[in-house]
């Protein structure tokens, strides 16, 4: 969909194509060129075919975007813009992240990341959404994760029984790291359809029985003393654990597809 003449997005009158400012001043000499809300659709319109200015338009209402606007209103992107949004549709194409998670991993500078060449060429290189190496290290007490996830604190206290998350006792008190309040905030999503805890134990079994089967894979390369070749691994690691989430997810809507026909 393209921007109409009317649109605060089309080009302003006379703009030169792409948005970028005219030619013979100071600043258009220093300023990079700049890329209408249209000439972005267009320009990634190979890659995502269902871009639309709507998206990018609700991308930006969800705080994931900043264009710079023009005295007149009219958004112009920069190139560094541009790849942010091509990090964002990646992340939601192909590791399904919700936006919420999208807007952590941007936070965490995963926009400003080159795109990781593949070893063998021509194979597709996958990203891990989380990262299996050391965390931030930052730790959420049982009150904060409830308030952010709005999950239920007797929830919270079954996945602990069931061994779904365990948490960290300091001086008295509970806490979690990031990838446990992750887990916390997704079971509350399931608990509002009758999900609990007990039910969680198949999730529990098949990660248990992927991780096994990933270590087995790598284990002499993680457990080598050559730090490169145990970062290599850890690597190999991470990509082949994004490979077999989106294997299980591809699987899982196979079968859910055979439900509703």
């Amino acid at each position: 969909m393209a921007a109409s003449p009317t649109s605060p997005d089309a080009a302003p009158a006379g703009a030169p194509a792409g948005g970028s400012p005219a030619p013979g001043t100071s600043e258009a000499a220093k300023r990079p060129k700049s890329l209408t809300i249209g000439a972005v659709c267009k320009a990634l319109a190979q890659e995502f075919p269902d871009i639309s200015i709507s998206k990018i338009r609700y991308l930006e209402d969800q705080k994931l975007l900043a264009p710079r606007r023009t005295p007149g209103g009219y958004r112009l992107y920069t190139q560094a813009d541009v790849q942010r949004l091509r990090t964002i549709l990646r992340m939601q194409r192909d590791e399904f992240l919700p936006l919420r998670v999208i807007r952590q991993e941007l936070a965490a500078g995963r926009a400003e990341e080159a795109e990781v060449p593949s070893r063998r060429e021509g194979a597709r290189t996958w990203r891990a959404s989380m990262s299996v190496r050391q965390g931030t290290g930052a730790l959420h007490s049982l009150e904060e994760v409830l308030e952010e996830t709005k999950a239920d604190a007797k929830l919270v206290r079954e996945l602990e029984e069931y061994g779904v998350v365990k948490g960290e006792m300091r001086g008295g008190i509970r806490y979690f790291d990031d990838t446990e309040r992750e887990i916390i905030a997704a079971v509350a999503e399931l608990a509002r359809y009758g999900v609990g805890g007990r039910n969680l134990r198949v999730f529990r079994s098949s990660a248990d029985r992927e991780a096994n089967l990933l270590q087995q894979i790598l284990a002499p390369a993680l457990r080598s003393r050559n730090p490169e070749r145990r970062k290599e691994a850890v690597e190999a690691l991470e990509n082949l654990a994004v490979v077999a989430t989106h294997l299980k997810h591809l699987l899982l809507i196979r079968d859910l597809r055979k439900i509703v026909r």
